[in-house]
């Protein structure tokens, strides 16, 4: 595959770690956590659909199920930590999302195993070709679903009352429940959308990879890139994150002496963004 081409395909899986990206800072804004089981919750919820729901059944309903196996995954972890860790601290609170992704690796190796799963057609196919360059109907959906979910949710946060008690919740809990917000429900609102969205992402994706859910699960590295990229708070430049690390990859397939670096690369645009969110720090005890 000639450059090109290259870097077209990995646009295209950008634009899935974007979506991803997306959802993991809205939970840090929202709820202060940085919730490391977001694909796990999804994977686990559309494999789990996929496993269990008979095969007569049209390929929407699985995908609605789907989506509320996740929406119900999620709602219970952000209950037990709503509940138990409300006033803790986000490293404390996203440490058991660790717990639970480990956890759900675990059930679905148990559950489905190593092979690959049978998904709906959904999507399948370029959406146009130019040249030699075909851009997949997934590629270009994931990425207008990321914008999308970016606009959507930068719109109701400044602009309606729902988001006024969002940022009132993610601010200042003890004083927005003070004022009679109910900050509980607000937040099982907000882990019970995003782990819907998880579940329906996986289900739109999942037939365009050959992946057990083990494997796909890891998508969580380069989507945590992204957030990073984004500091866990823009939305705009986490998008850019993701569509990024896709190119970067993409660009190593083109160079097969090479072309094993490219899972290498999410993992170095996290270290490098690491190292420069503390390099204030580092000048200054240098100083």
């Amino acid at each position: 595959m000639d450059t090109s081409g290259s870097l077209v395909v990995g646009l295209s899986a950008g634009a899935l770690y974007a979506v991803f990206g997306v959802l993991l800072t809205l939970m840090a804004t929202l709820t202060r956590v940085v919730n490391f089981s977001q694909v796990a919750v999804g994977v686990f919820g559309a494999y789990l659909s996929l496993r269990f729901v008979p095969l007569e059944v049209p390929d929407w309903a699985i995908i609605l199920i789907a989506m509320i196996a996740s929406a119900v995954i999620s709602c219970g972890l952000g209950w037990i930590i709503s509940t138990w860790l409300g006033e803790s601290s986000t490293t404390a609170r996203s440490a058991v999302t660790v717990a639970t992704l480990l956890g759900l690796m675990s059930l679905s190796f148990i559950v489905f195993g190593t092979r690959p799963q049978a998904n709906p057609p959904l999507l399948i196919g370029p959406l146009f070709s130019i040249g030699t360059i075909a851009v997949t109907k997934v590629g270009v959906l994931m990425l207008a679903i990321a914008i999308g979910v970016a606009v959507v949710a930068k719109l109701v946060l400044s602009r309606t009352p729902l988001g006024v008690r969002l940022r009132a919740i993610s601010d200042r809990q003890q004083a927005a429940e003070l004022v009679g917000i109910n900050v509980k429900g607000l937040q099982l609102l907000v882990w019970g959308a995003t782990g819907a969205l998880s579940g329906l992402f996986i289900s739109i994706v999942g037939n365009t990879q050959a992946a057990s859910a083990t494997s796909m699960i890891v998508l969580l590295i380069p989507a945590a890139a992204a957030a990073l990229v984004g500091a866990f708070s823009n939305l705009t430049l986490t998008i850019a994150g993701g569509l990024l690390v896709g190119a970067l990859q993409g660009l190593l397939t083109s160079f097969p002496q090479i072309t094993l670096l490219r899972d290498w690369v999410p993992l170095i645009v996290i270290v490098l963004f690491l190292l420069w969110n503390q390099r204030k720090e580092v000048w200054d005890v240098a100083r």
